[in-house]
This record gives C-alpha cells, sequence and structure tokens, in this order.
C-alpha cells in the first residue's frame, strides 16, 4: 500500500507538512488525555518539550516552505548556475531560517542567568519572520484578488511583475518594523498609573497602592538584568501590595534560581502575592516555583486568598484570592485546575473581593460564577505583543488590554505584560507595571 493510493504523493510540499503538523498536534492532545498523573515532573516536562518543539518547527516549516518561494525563488529565479550575489542571498536566507527553527531549542537547552547570545538572535529572527510572513501573504492574497477581477493576459503580465516588487517592499517594511521592535521592547516597562474606585472598600484602605505585574516570563530571552530593573521600578513606586498574575517563567527553578534572585529584593508593606499562569505549567515545575516564591516573601495564591488590611485597622480588609490557570486541568497537572469557589470560600460578603486570573477568558468565567467579585486583575494577551498578531489576541479574548467596567459593581483590568514572550520585539504594545490606586466609591 502506497502514499499515492491515497494522493499524499500529489500533495505540494506544504499539504503534507500541515497534515505532519496535524498528526503531532493530535498526538499532544492525546498524550495530555493519557498520560497518567503518576508520571514525574521532569519526565513530564521531557515529553512536553519533545512534543511542542515538534509541533512548532512543523509549523514554522510551513511558512518557511513560503518564505523560500517568495524570497529566494522569486527574487533569484530557478537558474541552475546562480550568480554569486543570488548564491550569497539563498545562504542567507537559509542561515535566517535555521535560526528561525532553532529558536524553541534554545528555549529548553539555553536558559541561564542572562539571555545567552544565541536565544536573543535566534528569537529576534523569530519575530522577523513573523512579521514578513505576514506581509507576503498579505500580498499574495491581493495579486489573487486581482486575478480573479480580470482574466486578461495584460493584467497577469502586470501582477506578475508587481509580485516582485511586492517581495522587496515586504523585506523593507520588516526590516523597519523589526528594528523598531527591538528598540520599542529593549525600553523600560511604562508606569501607568490606574485609579479604581471601589465599593464596600473600608475608609482605612481607600488610598490602598497595588502594583501589578504580569508575563515577565524569565527565560531565553529576559534573565536577571531585566528583572532587577523592573524590581527596582516598582520599589521605587513604594507599593503597599504587589502581585504578580502569572507567566512568571518558561523554564525549570534549577535552571533559573539565579536569574529569580530580584525578585527577593521586592519592598512591600501589606505583602506580596501570585497566581499561574499557563505558561508557568508548562514549565511542570509548579510547585518548586511556590516554593522559591515563598522562600522570597512572596505568596502563592493556589485557588486560595489572602486577607489584605492595614496593621492598624486589622477589622478593615480586602479578600485577595488567586486561581489556577485555565489550563492546569487541561494540561492534567496534580492537584491543580482554576476553581473559583474554593478560592473565594471564607471571603466576607461585606469585604470588597480582587481576583488573580491570568487568562481574561478565567476573567469571565469566574464573573459567571461570581459576580459579586469587585475587581480581576489579568494579564496573558500581551496586548498582542507583535503586529500582526494583535489581531488575534484582539479577536481571541473577551477582554484585550485596559480597564472595562463589566457591571455596575464590577471592573476587569488587563495589562499587556512586564516583560514578553520569547520573541524581544513589541509592536503596537508596550511593556507596563501597573500602579492602582483603589478608592472608595
Amino acid at each position: 500500500m502506497t502514499a499515492s493510493m491515497f494522493g499524499f504523493g500529489r500533495l505540494s510540499a506544504e499539504g503534507k507538512v500541515g497534515i505532519a503538523s496535524g498528526v503531532v498536534f493530535f498526538s499532544m492532545l492525546i498524550s495530555r488525555t493519557l498520560i497518567s498523573e503518576q508520571v514525574d515532573k521532569n519526565t513530564r516536562a521531557s515529553l512536553f518539550r519533545i512534543q511542542f518543539i515538534l509541533f512548532i518547527n512543523s509549523l514554522l516549516l510551513l511558512g518557511s516552505l513560503h518564505i523560500w518561494k517568495r524570497v529566494v525563488r522569486r527574487l533569484c529565479g530557478t537558474r541552475a548556475a546562480p550568480t554569486f550575489p543570488q548564491r550569497c542571498w539563498r545562504l542567507v536566507v537559509l542561515l535566517f531560517l535555521i535560526l528561525v527553527h532553532g529558536s524553541y531549542f534554545s528555549m529548553f537547552f539555553l536558559v541561564d542567568r542572562d539571555p545567552h547570545w544565541f536565544s536573543l538572535l535566534s528569537f529576534s529572527c523569530l519575530g522577523i519572520y513573523v512579521i514578513l510572513l505576514f506581509f507576503l501573504v498579505v500580498f499574495g492574497c491581493l495579486n489573487r484578488f486581482r486575478r480573479l477581477l480580470s482574466h486578461s493576459r495584460a493584467t497577469e503580465d502586470v501582477v506578475a511583475s508587481g509580485s516582485t516588487s511586492q517581495t522587496v517592499l515586504a523585506l523593507i517594511l520588516t526590516a523597519i518594523l523589526a528594528v523598531y521592535g527591538l528598540v520599542n521592547a529593549a525600553q523600560p516597562p511604562r508606569v501607568v498609573d490606574v485609579e479604581i474606585p471601589m465599593e464596600k472598600l473600608p475608609e482605612s484602605l481607600s488610598g490602598l497602592k497595588l502594583v501589578l505585574l504580569s508575563d515577565i516570563h524569565l527565560g531565553p530571552t529576559i534573565g536577571y538584568t531585566k528583572l532587577q530593573r523592573i524590581i527596582t521600578m516598582v520599589n521605587e513606586l513604594d507599593p503597599d501590595v504587589v502581585v504578580i498574575v502569572g507567566d512568571l517563567t518558561d523554564s525549570q527553578v534549577t535552571r533559573l534560581r539565579s536569574a529569580a534572585e530580584p525578585l527577593g529584593q521586592i519592598k512591600v508593606r501589606l505583602g506580596s502575592y501570585f497566581a499561574t499562569g499557563n505558561h508557568d505549567y508548562y514549565t511542570a515545575d509548579v510547585e518548586g516555583w511556590f516554593e522559591l516564591l515563598r522562600s522570597m516573601g512572596i505568596q502563592p495564591l493556589h485557588n486560595s486568598h489572602a486577607k489584605v488590611f492595614r496593621p492598624e485597622q486589622t477589622q478593615d480588609w480586602i479578600c485577595l484570592a488567586g486561581i489556577d490557570d485555565l489550563e492546569a486541568r487541561m494540561l492534567r497537572y496534580p492537584g491543580h485546575g482554576m476553581d473559583v469557589e474554593k478560592a473565594l470560600s471564607g471571603c466576607s460578603a461585606e469585604s470588597p473581593i480582587i481576583l488573580l486570573a491570568h487568562q481574561p477568558h478565567a476573567a469571565k468565567q469566574a464573573l459567571q460564577q461570581r459576580p459579586d467579585i469587585s475587581l480581576v486583575l489579568s494579564g496573558h494577551t500581551h496586548a498582542g505583543q507583535l503586529f500582526p498578531l494583535t489581531i488575534l489576541a484582539f479577536l481571541a479574548n473577551p477582554f484585550f488590554c485596559g480597564l472595562y467596567r463589566v457591571s455596575e459593581h464590577t471592573m476587569v483590568y488587563v495589562t499587556p505584560g512586564t516583560g514578553y514572550y520569547g520573541i524581544p520585539m513589541r509592536i503596537a504594545s508596550h511593556s507596563e507595571i501597573t500602579k492602582i490606586i483603589l478608592k472608595r466609591a
């Protein structure tokens, strides 16, 4: 029985890679369903790394084939004896694509106190890849649309000649945006002041200063130096409370213990708290991070809550709760899974409730269960981080970025994140440290 009997042999290269991507993706889902919770964390982490690298690189290969066709074959032609400049161009593009495909290998194998040069280079190439692929696809769609409008030979010739100039334009636009994105992401996070009126807030807690961090993503492109700068800025704000709403890390504690050291320098009057994000579970080492955070004076809120009050007014307090990320249950992480009722069990109906929920979808679900929540703090979206991913992030989330009034008594704030994920670029978004002042409504 041969592949041609099923028509597989007649598929294009992109079609074959697409099928392979689907196979890898469904194998990930099946293994997540069947894997035993008794499997140790190192085995789980290794399995996830292998599957993730296979899946990501099979998807990247689809885009790489398209980029090679448009950027090499269209600009250099398919002559058997290319000129020296053409050979050099082919080599440059090939090296670029190799770096792109190596980016996620560096995420799992080149993580240390501060980013490795290969990690920074490969993830920068990945950002360039995303932008370039977007422009190539958009220009390709425009050309197809023009062909549909007219079937004349003259139009075909115009479209064919224009596609080369469009490829050059795509390269120029990509270069401009990539430089801007790299420079923008390298800047310190912006400090954004947000005043939130809150019903049921005791007079003694009016004016309480809460500093919100999220999506720091300690890992291949963010390490000790950037985290130290973030914590220095946080301490300059003189906060009453500091909260980290998920995606603190992209690797295990053993790899990032030294990179995380600045977290122990947070100066705060009433406490520091942490709730998990999806990437924290991808590390398969949530308990290790909980232990490290506790040793640094940061309390993990694992479907639990803490009472926030001033020492001189212990009878006036805020219920600050945190829930496990939505994906904890999907990943079958032992002992974890979003549980709003458990997190809020024991919260007084007379006290305001602030909930830490990493994903906006979790915020929406929590409010459907408990409409008495006063404020939900989320992250996850990165405000898109990198155009054109901004469009996908906006469409995929019920709350995208900023402050939302959900009802007369409830608000949601979504931070664009304090760091960035992998790619050291930000286009149409900025890193943020949010200073929230709570006011009595």
